[in-house]
């Protein structure tokens, strides 16, 4: 593959970062630390003696502590810091990757390419200058500002990055009547893209981390696959290149499992689309196109072979892993499969004549006949993620229904337990989806469905977020344990057998997962004595009362700032970059708030904030109060709680300031916020050295590191002088 092949989109200027003097500078902050020195100078193209004096005309440590992890685990960090500074040879250099490995990752790694922007900045080549004067002059006042705020001595890790995946551990748990049949959730130590051609160095699921899973209660694990890449379509072979590798790791990782009592379950959005070339050696295969990622939807209806390799996949795989707990199918609107994932059948030959909902049986019957010839207890769960006849469709009872009645009996189907809630937060009405702990579930839409799966002999399970969402990813539980008491009460009286946890964040073991087997109250009994108990259920109460006011909306979750926090820079002029889906914040307010007029948009985040703040208020007087073997589980929580109020916090202070810049340059407002978010960068950057979990989730690593949160700082300052003048 060709450099020039890697996607752009349309490729606009990079953002301007004016707080710093030269971009070269802000290159070199950005990955110091996270990426070796001389890897820094060659793609500066400068020497090691002109870079480190560099580093020290900026105040940076000039006895760097580089730790490897951030290019194996955390390369999806080091993507986004970049992104707006290197051009891709030298995104490549720096990475050390070939044009293919980045391709995969922009386009498999859950959707990398489409939370970058789908667009690649047209970045010069950066590479060293010597700084003129009045560069030399900015670069000293840029030292002097991160020397005030950040002094020697207060940079230091207490916990590394990633340390976290070494502190797993058995711990005791309240262990109460099983109120579900099974659950599972995404390994908190998974990545979301070849999880298991590479499972041998980035292993997955690590022992540590089993035991404590199964110390709380889980029974199983799912993680990401791609079908052809385990079991070769016959005469297309070449595809599957890697897939004895991937099935050993497979196999050791289901044993290792198994030891704990926990099941695999694996994540198949199928038959998943090929490269083109694919389809000119099965003609007979070809769908409809998929131009924005350069593929074909494979038709399902046209000819049997399609269904016919599903099948015969599905029972080569579970015959060679028959210890496997089972799969979880989408079937709509994910990755490019069948012709109708994206409801456009009609620009199919075949499909077109073919109802929706048959479309959609008939790959899970091909699936579900393989896996349960080779393996009869293995669970087959349909998630009806996106199930509906037409996009713009609320009402889909009947549409699910009708898809049900063509389903085999032996399958879960398993819903979004909130998706079709109707909401007033802030009283515009609002159509939930997905991803939602602030409006608790579930929907009469998923209780229709499971009471009418259950009529007709269908298992019934229930997907929701226990620990955390995109409401708040960051940390690594919400501890709002009054919103989840409340809904896993509600499935239990809906019938509801099985449980999926999680998306791909909310894996942290441990959290809000101790509610599966015990209340708040009995929980807070566990940890402290009985008046500490008292106070901390009060602060449970009132995050749990606050959290209630989260202006949610799928576009809000996925697009404001709340995952990104301090992190995300303020600017004084608009950058006219769109937010992106749990990539890019920017400026972009009309996205944040999507169907939220402005005012109540901002005020939402005022209610939720102040309210929490009162929490935290609680947790503080409470301090007095806690005894030497309570300190370590209070500690944890105040620091929890402290660190979502940052991310919330923040996106108050991100909207009032965009607001007050483009409504009327209100400059005292705007450095006010301003002067907010640096306390709580630094808030936030203190808690981060000290807890290598804040800022991590699965399927986008590290979101912020200390360095992202000093440039925060700066940005700032920069900010409160430019509108000093």
């Amino acid at each position: 593959m060709k450099i020039q092949d890697l996607p752009v989109g349309n490729a606009p200027a990079p953002i301007e970062y004016p707080y710093f003097p030269t971009r070269w500078q802000h290159f070199i902050w950005r990955n110091w630390e996270l990426i070796e020195p001389e890897k820094i100078a060659s793609v500066l193209k400068c020497s090691r003696k002109e870079l480190f004096e560099a580093v020290a005309e900026m105040g940076l440590n000039t006895q760097p502590d580089v730790l490897p992890k951030w290019k194996s685990h955390g390369y999806l960090t080091l993507i986004r810091n970049n992104w707006h500074l290197l051009n891709y040879p030298q995104l490549l250099e720096l990475l050390d990757w070939t044009p293919e490995q980045l391709a995969y990752t922009l386009k498999e790694e859950d959707f990398c390419f489409t939370k970058l922007g789908a667009l690649k900045p047209d970045c010069p080549e950066l590479k060293y200058e010597p700084l003129t004067e009045p560069q030399k002059k900015q670069t000293a006042e840029l030292k002097a500002v991160f020397q005030k705020h950040f002094p020697a001595g207060t940079l230091a890790y207490k916990e590394p990055p990633f340390a976290f995946a070494d502190a797993y551990a058995a711990r005791e748990t309240i262990i109460g009547n099983e109120k579900f049949e099974f659950n599972f959730i995404h390994s908190y130590a998974a990545n979301c893209g070849d999880v298991l051609g590479c499972a041998d160095e980035l292993d997955p699921v690590p022992e540590n981390l089993m035991e404590q899973y199964a110390s709380m209660g889980i029974k199983g694990v799912w993680m990401h696959a791609i079908l052809y890449l385990l079991i070769p379509i016959p005469g297309a072979e070449e595809y599957s290149a890697g897939r004895e590798k991937r099935m050993q790791n497979l196999k050791n990782i289901v044993a290792r499992c198994k030891k704990y009592g926990l099941k695999i379950y694996l994540y198949l959005n199928e038959p998943r689309c090929l490269p083109l070339s694919f389809y000119e050696k099965k003609p007979h295969w070809t769908g409809i196109d998929v131009t924005h990622l350069n593929t074909k939807t494979i038709c399902t209806t046209a000819h049997p072979e399609p269904l016919q390799w599903l099948e015969g996949a599905m029972k080569t795989l579970f015959t060679e892993v028959p210890d496997l707990g089972g799969v979880l199918t989408i079937t709509m609107s994910e990755n490019p499969t069948h012709c109708n994932y994206k409801f456009n059948k009609h620009e199919c030959p075949s499909c077109k004549n073919v109802p929706q909902e048959k479309i959609i049986a008939g790959v899970i019957s091909a699936m579900e006949r393989g896996m349960h010839a080779a393996a009869p207890e293995a669970k087959m769960l349909c998630y009806d993620w996106a199930w509906r006849r037409n996009p713009e469709d609320n009402d889909v009872i009947s549409f699910k229904k009708d898809v049900l009645d063509n389903l085999p009996k032996d399958i879960y189907v398993t819903s979004v337990s909130e998706w079709g809630m109707t909401t007033k937060v802030g009283g515009v009405e609002q159509y939930l989806v997905d991803y939602s702990i602030s409006q608790v579930g579930p929907s009469e839409e998923a209780r229709e469905v499971w009471k009418y799966a259950l009529k007709n002999g269908i298992g019934v399970a229930a997907k929701l977020q226990i620990n955390n969402s995109w409401e708040i990813s960051a940390v690594p539980y919400i501890p709002v344990p009054y919103l989840i008491q409340e809904h896993l009460k509600n499935l239990k009286e809906c019938g509801v057998q099985g449980l999926m946890l999680s998306w791909t964040q909310g894996g942290f073991p441990g959290g809000n997962l101790e509610l599966l087997n015990a209340t708040p109250e009995e929980i807070a009994a566990g940890k402290y004595h009985p008046e500490l108990a008292e106070e901390v259920c009060k602060a449970w109460k009132i995050f749990s009362d606050s959290f209630r006011e989260f202006p949610f909306n799928v576009t809000v979750i996925y697009k404001a700032p709340m995952n990104f926090g301090p992190m995300n820079q303020l600017h004084l002029r608009k950058t006219n970059y769109k937010a992106t889906m749990i990539g890019y914040p920017y400026d972009d307010l009309k996205t944040w708030r999507s169907v939220y007029p402005e005012d109540v948009f901002e005020n939402q985040f005022r209610i939720l904030t102040a309210g929490w703040l009162k929490g935290l208020q609680i947790l503080e007087k409470a301090e007095s109060m806690v005894t030497e073997k309570e300190s370590a589980e209070f500690h944890e929580l105040r620091k929890i709680a402290t660190a979502a109020y940052c991310h919330l916090r923040s996106t108050y202070l991100q909207i009032r300031f965009v607001r007050s810049r483009d409504n009327a340059f209100d400059k005292n407002t705007m450095i006010a916020c301003v002067k907010e978010e640096i306390e709580l960068a630094h808030t936030l950057h203190d808690i981060i050295l000290e807890d290598s979990r804040i800022g991590f989730e699965a399927s986008n690593h590290y979101y912020y590191s200390p360095a992202d949160l000093r440039e925060k700082v700066i940005n700032c300052e920069y900010i409160i002088r430019e509108l000093s003048k």
